[in-house]
């Protein structure tokens, strides 16, 4: 199958004014962060007991795009699917972007951004996951950069060794991310089943959203797509989504199962708004009805169906990022187990405490958005990342497992 890939001319109106539109949200995200940096973080709904908002949760949940998106490029530079060459080029390149729109999350979440250029490179430290991740996420770009060089030459061999290495990387990356949650001391954060869940999340993030990105840019731009190819990454996600769902059940029974941990995982579970995101927003809408969806012999075989369980999937995603990193740091902290604090100079932050989300965060959030959009639409016009065309083959290339 001779496969032609070309660039987007970029000269609709549509197209346009969706530039300037990310455009903006760059511009007020960029103006929200030299405004914090000037007046300081107290204008942020965060505090000395929550260090970590809503750009560490968007940090984390890019992260996961990132790798998940992989998958889908990988079907064709590891396990050699011919049919799902098209999808390789954009597959790598958003997982390039949504790498970088993670670091830009972490980025603008500092207060003192000079310190992120420094301090993880100048003072690593194996024992430090905080010190680890940085090497992780920049290795990760540059292997990506080497992937998508090799996609574009054609080179079959540097394509497989760079695809198998990439792959690979990312799972490490993310196994890293989900590490400096896991890993800390506190009831509702440390887990060892928290960095495998963290990479099943994002398998199934990044392959729900390449299937709406992959959809919607071939309708779009009038070129043709056989459901064939989609219907099949359908499936997919739904095995990503059964596997999902089987880690956030055990580890959620271990903390009740714990006596010491039992009063942390009720609160998790059944104690305020992050509750609710769980069970409805995550448990609920953004797997159980998804999986539904998928395995249903009507509903998995139809092509709006599956955009919309995708869609779901993708949201459901956004609250298990928000609902692993906020109530860890809600939960009040057990300094000193088997003992009761009665007085401290800080009582304030003793406790319970509570997080309102600011209207600057959200602008930073949407400038981060913003340079993702930019990003992905400036590389439609000036690279040939979209293919002319995506088929499904017949006999022993047709869209079956690899």
């Amino acid at each position: 199958m001779d496969i032609q890939f070309a660039k987007i001319e970029g000269r609709s109106r549509g197209y346009t004014f969706t530039v300037l539109l990310l455009a903006f949200l760059v511009a007020a995200g960029l103006g929200a962060t030299l405004l914090l940096i000037r007046q300081g973080l107290y204008l942020t709904g965060m505090n000395n007991r929550i260090p970590w908002g809503v750009q560490i949760t968007m940090a984390v949940f890019y992260i996961g795009l990132s790798a998940g998106s992989l998958v889908v490029s990988g079907l064709y530079g590891v396990f050699g699917v011919r049919q799902y060459k098209p999808f390789a080029r954009i597959a790598a390149y958003l997982a390039m972007v949504f790498l970088i729109a993670g670091l830009l999350s972490i980025l603008t979440d500092q207060g003192r951004m000079d310190r992120v250029f420094v301090e993880p490179f100048t003072h690593f430290n194996l024992t430090s996951m905080f010190s680890i991740n940085p090497s992780l996420y920049l290795g990760h770009i540059l292997l990506c950069i080497l992937y998508l060089w090799a996609l574009f030459q054609e080179k079959t061999r540097l394509v497989k060794l760079f695809a198998v290495t990439v792959v690979g990387w990312a799972f490490v990356v993310h196994t890293g991310t989900g590490a400096i949650l896991g890993f800390i001391p506190r009831e509702l954060h440390q887990s060892p089943l928290l960095p495998p869940s963290f990479v099943a999340a994002a398998l199934s993030s990044g392959t729900a959203l390449m299937i709406l990105v992959i959809t919607g840019l071939f309708r779009l731009t009038g070129r043709r797509l056989d459901d064939g190819l989609i219907l099949w990454l359908g499936k997919l996600l739904g095995v990503f989504l059964l596997v999902v769902v089987y880690l956030l059940v055990v580890e959620n029974l271990y903390r009740f199962y714990l006596v010491e941990s039992r009063e942390a995982a009720d609160y998790f579970l059944f104690g305020g708004v992050h509750s609710l995101l769980f069970w409805f927003g995550l448990m609920l809408i953004g797997s159980v009805v998804p999986i539904v969806l998928l395995f249903h012999p009507k509903t998995g075989r139809s092509m709006p169906w599956i955009l919309f369980a995708s869609a779901l999937v993708v949201f459901g995603v956004m609250c298990e990022r928000y609902v692993i990193v906020l109530p860890g740091q809600t939960n009040p902290p057990h300094l000193f187990p088997g003992m009761e604090i009665i007085e401290s100079p800080i009582l304030s932050q003793e406790g319970f405490v509570t997080y309102s989300i600011s209207l600057w965060e959200v602008l930073q959030a949407l400038g981060v958005l913003g340079v993702i959009g930019l990003m992905f639409l400036l590389g439609l016009k000036f690279l040939s990342l979209a293919p002319t065309e995506a088929r499904a083959l017949g006999g022993a290339e047709s869209a079956e497992p690899p």
